[in-house]
């Protein structure tokens, strides 16, 4: 299921939403410059710039310069593998941030994007320790996102496109019906892959851990009053 629109309402500009989106998209417009510029070059600044799950551990044992062990955990929330990771990416960032960050407010929404995403490497990190792969993708720290908007509204209406054999149609489903299938299709994976040389290339459980740390860090947050007159449950 692609979601293409929801009806919650806001009532402030998403600005912080707006600029995340910009951002990833002009680092990838640079990214994709040194790929045509020079693939070894594009190749290297992946490898700097992305969170390698054993380089963070060789650090944080004192094996590695704490700095450069740590620092790409953040910096490989604003990289992506390719065109349609960061569509993906940033068309699910669209349709449930801004919500969340009228919810919570645009300097909250910063750091608690950053904090799912923390959260979401954690949780890579602590299923692959040993991997030298680079972790890369804004997806952890929307996945907190959309845990946060399954806490805060369940019953949005989500208009989705889904596949019937060869076409495609669209219904309108709650939020808490994706969400939670979305949620379940990453956990079931992860766990199928688990402990396998090779995956599909995907961090499943990054998924799982930021959607879980966004629920939880935006349950524990008082509800702001003038959503409690447009969803009643």
């Amino acid at each position: 299921m692609i979601p293409l629109r929801d009806d919650a309402p806001r009532w402030s500009f998403p600005f912080v939403t707006i600029a995340l989106i910009a951002v990833n998209v002009l680092v990838f417009l640079y990214q994709f410059w040194l790929f045509l510029e020079s693939p070894p070059q594009a190749e290297a600044f992946v490898q700097a710039y992305g969170a390698i799950p054993l380089r963070t551990f060789r650090a944080l044992s004192g094996h590695y310069p704490a700095f450069e062990g740590v620092a790409p955990i953040f910096t490989s929330m604003f990289l992506h593998g390719g065109v349609m990771h960061l569509l993906g990416n940033m068309w699910f960032l669209w349709i449930f941030g801004d919500n969340i960050e009228d919810e919570l407010g645009h300097f909250p929404f910063l750091l608690f994007y950053l904090a799912c995403g923390l959260a979401a490497w954690l949780a890579h990190f602590l299923t692959n320790p040993a991997s030298v792969v680079p972790a890369v993708g804004a997806s952890g720290a929307i996945s907190g996102v959309m845990g946060a908007y399954v806490v805060r509204f369940p019953w949005a209406r989500i208009v989705v496109l889904v596949p019937i054999i060869i076409v495609f149609t669209t219904i309108e489903v709650p939020a808490l019906l994706m969400l939670v299938y979305w949620f379940l299709i990453q956990f079931f994976s992860g766990a199928a892959e688990y402990g396998q040389a090779a995956g599909a290339g995907v961090a499943w459980f990054a998924h799982v851990g930021g959607f879980v740390a966004g629920a939880i860090l935006i349950w524990s947050r008082p509800r702001r009053r003038r959503y409690r007159r447009v969803y009643q449950y």
